[in-house]
């Protein structure tokens, strides 16, 4: 029996060492992607859980506090603050992701007609992608200015008032919201992918059969790209919950006027970082973190419109 057992373990060995010889490139390819996700990732994830079960501030000598259980957690439902942040991050939510997906999906059918400056016009509208969040922010700060703002000039340039933009409490969400659509030619991008991958027989057998563009769009574009705009729609809501690109725009440290930026990851931000509050920072973005896997789940759970070519 022991004689077996060591010649079992020996062709385990054996094979592990073939599968490292023979992958090893690979592994090593890989080797950085998995020690950023330990580091940067993986790591910070486990300490934040065990923060959040903590009272825990950042003092002169360093992390000081006490553990206090699902403390934190309580008293997230008994802060005053968080209805009018809730309230802010659905409005946004709830406007933004439908707009920006509509918004793009048109943007890519546009760009993905044959004209001559086809390719120039895609440049173009995703440049604004590739532009680093802070700088976004600030050059939007600089084009919505009451004083020297561009928009601001062109609208006085044709006779009208200025517009207050993030400067009012009534028109930051809105601005906000306008402010993301710049933004849309990340999703034209997958988009454009989804289209390029529908078979050109489909359209040409519809032709055929007398399909008028509305019937093709219809029937073939549009059903054949659900898979992407599920996944479109998906990482929208996640990233729209999460968002808390208001610091570099909105007065109060990210808040704005009377509030009216305030969104529940620049409250995640503001009571980690700038009240140094850890410990609530972490319930906060663990509870987040809960309700976006929740609503991850329902969209699973509820994805039998989307179709698959292979199905």
């Amino acid at each position: 029996m022991e004689k077996y057992l060591h010649v079992r373990q020996v062709k385990r060995r054996n094979k592990f060492t073939t599968f490292l010889k023979s992958n090893y490139v690979g592994w090593l390819f890989n080797l950085p992607l998995m020690i950023g996700l330990l580091v940067f990732t993986c790591i910070p994830m486990c300490l934040s859980l065990y923060y959040s079960f903590f009272d825990l501030s950042v003092k002169a000598d360093g992390l000081v506090g006490e553990f206090v259980g699902l403390g934190q957690y309580i008293r997230i439902f008994q802060d005053e603050e968080m209805g009018p942040v809730v309230l802010n991050t659905l409005l946004f939510a709830i406007i933004s992701v439908p707009l920006n997906l509509v918004l793009s999906y048109f943007l890519a059918l546009l760009v993905n007609t044959k004209f001559k400056f086809t390719k120039f016009f895609r440049v173009i509208y995703y440049l604004p992608v590739i532009i680093p969040a802070v700088v976004n922010g600030f050059l939007w700060k600089d084009l919505t200015d009451s004083t020297f703002g561009i928009f601001n000039k062109i609208l006085n340039m044709i006779g009208l008032d200025n517009f207050p933009f993030f400067q009012s409490a009534k028109t930051a969400l809105f601005s906000l919201i306008l402010m993301n659509v710049w933004s849309v030619g990340g999703g034209m991008v997958l988009w454009l992918s989804a289209f390029k991958n529908i078979p050109k027989p489909l359209y040409e057998a519809a032709r055929i059969e007398g399909a008028n563009a509305f019937q093709r769009f219809y029937k073939i574009t549009l059903p054949l790209s659900t898979p992407i705009i599920f996944y479109n729609a998906v990482m929208s809501i996640i990233g729209t919950l999460q968002f808390n690109g208001t610091l570099t725009i909105g007065i109060n440290n990210g808040k704005g006027i009377d509030n009216s930026l305030y969104l529940y990851g620049v409250k995640v931000w503001f009571e980690a970082f700038k009240s140094g509050d850890i410990g609530y920072g972490a319930a906060l973005s663990w509870l987040l973190f809960i309700v976006i896997g929740i609503l991850t789940f329902i969209m699973f759970s509820t994805s039998k419109w989307v179709y698959y070519q292979e199905d």
